[in-house]
């Protein structure tokens, strides 16, 4: 029964491990891909920058991908960067499967607002869209799924970041605004989209 028992704890901790491993690689490896392009852009004095988001154009379609990757200094991608280790870890901690859903609803719906609401004429980078949907999805999270984990971690979010509802607003020069009220609104959708799913599988068990 002892040999049974340290078997089990040493599976569960090989399994922990792994997940580990598996969220560490993926938030420093998106984190590596936008240091990356951001050196490679700086090299370059910015030429990388006009691959943007253009609102309402047919090239600005194509920037909804390239945006995220693309920072305008240091200024805009370190807070980035620390938001999406952040924010992004703690959606992991829900399930790692879900940052994969969290961060494409990012890009996506962040983008698609960004390029319908945005000035005639701006340039939307960063990847600040997908923060904002980190910041929704485990804000929201826990009111939606209503389990005691996740609405700790809502609570953990609410008081650290709360601040950041006000980047949906407009008003703030350089600022793109509907980037992060898209990303928001995404992450919002995908913690009840979670959470319906995660109802049904219940009512069928």
């Amino acid at each position: 029964m002892a040999g049974s028992a340290v078997s089990q704890k040493s599976k569960e901790w090989t399994a922990f491990t792994a997940e580990v491993k598996t969220q560490a690689g993926l938030l420093f490896g998106f984190v590596a891909l936008f240091w990356a392009v951001f050196a490679v852009d700086t090299v370059l004095g910015g030429a990388l920058r006009p691959l943007g988001i253009h609102p309402r154009t047919t090239q600005g379609l194509w920037g909804i991908l390239a945006a995220p990757l693309l920072h305008g200094g240091l200024f805009h991608i370190v807070p980035n960067t620390v938001g999406f280790l952040a924010l992004g870890w703690l959606v992991m901690l829900r399930d790692t499967r879900h940052f994969v859903l969290v961060t494409l609803a990012g890009v996506v719906v962040g983008g698609m607002t960004a390029w319908l609401l945005g000035s005639a004429g701006s340039v939307h980078i960063g990847a600040s869209g997908v923060v904002f949907a980190f910041f929704g999805f485990v804000l929201m999270g826990g009111w939606f799924s209503r389990s005691l984990g996740s609405v700790l971690l809502s609570v953990v979010v609410a008081v650290a970041w709360g601040g950041m509802v006000f980047g949906v607003l407009p008003g703030q020069p350089g600022i793109s605004w509907e980037a992060h009220l898209g990303g928001f609104l995404g992450g919002v959708s995908s913690a009840w989209l979670v959470a319906r799913a995660n109802s049904r599988t219940l009512a069928r068990a």
